[in-house]
């Protein structure tokens, strides 16, 4: 039974990791397929992990260390990415303002 339920959340994790390849092909914006692609990687990559961590429960401290730096690790990456696709400082509405005074 939990030979079964592993391969599940296996296969689950590698639908998710093909799920957010088709929409790179689409129309939209860089930033949407990047990001509808890094949650869909860190997703099916936790479901995979999950599935390896029942397969093998005695690696639970290595396999849930992974969990939780993909899970910190790509949600960094994606604040970064949107603060450096954003307008730059230079551009903002207070730039032509004196400051001081």
């Amino acid at each position: 039974m939990i030979d079964l339920l592993s391969y599940g959340c296996i296969g689950v994790g590698l639908v998710f990791w093909f799920w957010g390849t088709p929409v790179l092909l689409t129309q939209r914006s860089v930033l949407f397929k990047l990001h509808n692609l890094s949650v869909s990687d860190t997703l099916g990559s936790i479901a995979i992990i999950f599935g390896l961590l029942l397969q093998r429960p005695r690696e639970w401290p290595l396999l849930l260390l992974a969990i939780l730096s993909l899970t910190l690790w790509n949600t960094m990456l994606g604040y970064v990415l949107a603060f450096c696709s954003s307008s730059s400082p230079s551009s903002s509405p207070n730039s032509g303002r004196n400051h001081n005074g």
